[in-house]
């Protein structure tokens, strides 16, 4: 509890929230899994402000207390010492319906206790951000800002690799026209199809599709198949070849071993090539090792000097 209030002094100084059909429409441009976490009206009336169903707690008595600290509050002056403790005692008071809130928007990958915590920012938001004079309930409008506020959280900070808000925007237009299309046309839109209902490019589209992707990242020890005693993925990428090292050396030694005679090309290359000792190769063009062994070394030593000239 302290580290929330403490926030709620950070934040006095922010910004006020969006109007309510403002906070609303943050659900255009988040992922589409969150549509399901969006409160109706009935389930609205059925919740009071500790998250419970009117059947057990009224939730008259506990507006009727809120609106009375939220008059208290509005009648303040700004320097007042008395504020941020009525201010305090409002967040307090409507702390469990942002928790309610909160618990709507689980296992989406996000723990519990953080999207606790970015309720309760929505919740301080709403109490600096309501306007006694305009007569609206003060649930009215605190848990669209707060379930704006855990959507926003989704969008800006539930992304494993961080995208443009324009992809955010334009997957979500993606799947709703894919929905539409699907519908209309009797079969799976195309990109082509879904580039023109949308008015953008076909390659604006795949980037699109492929921003879906960077919401959950997969870990490299998943396993291919499904079992865990199967191929992980991680196993699947390459590495660095070391013989690609030698791939400069390999592309200029080659005409610089053209400038040999014959018979040094081929006594390299059953040495080098062949894996053969100098006694096998002496056998084989019928030299003696010692003349192998010189002949050799010269080729050696020309191909070293051909090397250091070029570099």
């Amino acid at each position: 509890m302290t580290v929330l209030l403490g926030h709620a002094e950070a934040l006095n100084t922010e910004a006020l929230p969006a109007p309510l059909a403002q906070t609303q429409s943050d659900a255009e441009v988040l992922p589409t899994d969150l549509e399901s976490a969006e409160l109706d009206s009935s389930e609205l009336e059925s919740v009071d402000s500790t998250g419970t169903d009117l059947t057990t707690r009224s939730r008259r008595e506990t507006d009727e207390k809120a609106r009375v600290l939220l008059t208290r509050l509005a009648d303040l002056p700004q320097r007042s010492m008395d504020r941020a403790r009525v201010r305090d005692r409002i967040i307090e008071l409507y702390l469990p319906l942002a928790e309610y809130l909160a618990r709507r928007f689980r296992n989406r990958g996000e723990p519990l206790d953080d999207l606790c915590q970015v309720a309760a920012i929505g919740l301080i938001k709403a109490v600096d951000g309501y306007d006694v004079a305009r007569g609206i309930g003060f649930t009215s409008y605190a848990i669209p800002t707060i379930v704006g506020e855990l959507k926003r959280h989704f969008r800006d900070k539930g992304w494993s690799i961080r995208v443009p808000r324009r992809l955010q925007e334009l997957k979500l237009e993606i799947g709703k026209a894919t929905g539409a299309l699907t519908q209309q046309l009797g079969r799976s839109p195309t990109v082509a199809d879904l580039a023109q209902h949308l008015g953008v490019s076909e390659e604006e589209v795949l980037e699109g599709l492929d921003t879906a992707n960077a919401y959950n990242a997969l870990s490299l020890h998943t396993p291919v198949t499904g079992d865990s005693s199967a191929t992980e993925m991680v196993d699947l990428l390459g590495d660095l070849d070391p013989a690609l090292e030698n791939v400069e050396d390999r592309a200029a030694l080659r005409p610089l071993i053209a400038q040999l005679p014959r018979r040094e090309q081929r006594i390299i290359a059953l040495r080098f090539f062949g894996n053969m000792t100098q006694s096998q190769i002496a056998e084989e063009i019928g030299v003696s090792q010692m003349h192998v062994s010189r002949l050799l070394t010269r080729s050696l030593a020309f191909l070293r000097q051909g090397l250091l000239n070029e570099g």
